[in-house]
């Protein structure tokens, strides 16, 4: 069956919040597209966890049951392409993919996540979501009472250590240089038994992803069974800053408190508006780009 080529809302990304939206759409009888690359950021995590009904479902298992029920509504439509570039023109935004295939539409969900900046360090990337991980609510429990690292300096690294706390006995921080704590993070730090390691990482070592050894530029290596790593990032598409959405000082879409971005007609949802990283938290602001939506929709068309 071919696509049609126009429709009411267009979703750019079909993991969590991209099928949460559509479905609240797709219950409307709205005419929606999913356009998904087919490669989440979490394709690398073995279990999902912290999302109620499917604690320790693994990821792909969430989307592929999601999926099957999205599309179970008629007027949701799923294609696997890349979508490469965006314009409005006469209140239609045009969205183009890397097939070259071409679609129009009304309003414009962007559920497209972030792109984590992977560090250099050897090992790093094949241990990312399996033992260096980013959230301790998302991954802190399944690594509890183990030998845990935290890779980062400064204040990051005093919050990290601060949640984390709780969760192991045997805590350090590896701040890759000098530490960067003031007295008072020092003194805290310090009354909790968690100590500091200033010198470079040059390998991380393991076995199919999993920390066996952390060595260091002076050739000296500590076992570790866990560590922490908060990674910068940037937008996994352009298409939304193409289109003049505004980004936030962390490098976040700038949205207001309905996921409406600084165009009209544009939304997004999921992690690449917001600090809280999670397949909770980004099903639950697809459910309500879903409904505004809808509403806008509504109130366009009543």
């Amino acid at each position: 069956m071919n696509t049609p080529k126009k429709f009411e809302a267009i979703i750019v990304g079909g993991s969590y919040s991209g099928l949460s939206a559509a479905m609240a759409l797709g219950r409307s009888l709205r005419n929606v597209l999913i356009i998904d690359s087919g490669l989440p950021c979490n394709r690398q995590t073995p279990h999902s966890q912290n999302f109620i009904t499917q604690d320790g479902a693994t990821p792909k298992e969430i989307s592929q049951k999601a999926k099957s029920q999205v599309l179970k509504y008629n007027t949701v439509n799923f294609i696997e392409e890349i979508a490469i570039k965006g314009k409005q023109a006469n209140n239609t935004f045009h969205i183009l993919t890397a097939s070259g295939k071409e679609f129009e539409t009304k309003k414009l969900i962007f559920a497209t996540g972030i792109k984590d900046i992977m560090s250099s360090i050897k090992g790093f990337s094949d241990c990312w979501g399996i033992s260096v991980v980013h959230c301790p609510y998302c991954h802190g429990y399944e690594i509890k009472n183990k030998k845990t690292g935290i890779i980062a300096n400064g204040e990051m690294a005093f919050h990290l250590a601060s949640l984390v706390n709780n969760l192991t006995d045997d805590l350090g921080i590896l701040t890759r240089g000098k530490a960067i704590f003031d007295p008072e993070q020092m003194a805290k730090l310090n009354k909790n038994n968690i100590r500091i390691i200033e010198k470079e990482i040059t390998e991380i070592e393991h076995e199919n992803g999993y920390i066996k050894n952390v060595i260091f530029n002076d050739n000296s290596r500590e076992p570790f069974e866990a560590t922490y790593a908060p990674l910068p990032f940037k937008q996994h598409s352009d298409i939304p800053e193409l289109l003049g959405c505004e980004l936030n000082e962390q490098g976040y879409i700038q949205v207001d408190t309905m996921y409406r971005t600084t165009i009209e007609g544009v939304f997004a949802c999921g992690d690449n508006c917001s600090r809280m990283r999670s397949v909770a938290n980004a099903v639950a602001s697809g459910n309500i780009v879903g409904a505004v939506v809808n509403m806008e929709l509504t109130n366009e068309q009543f």
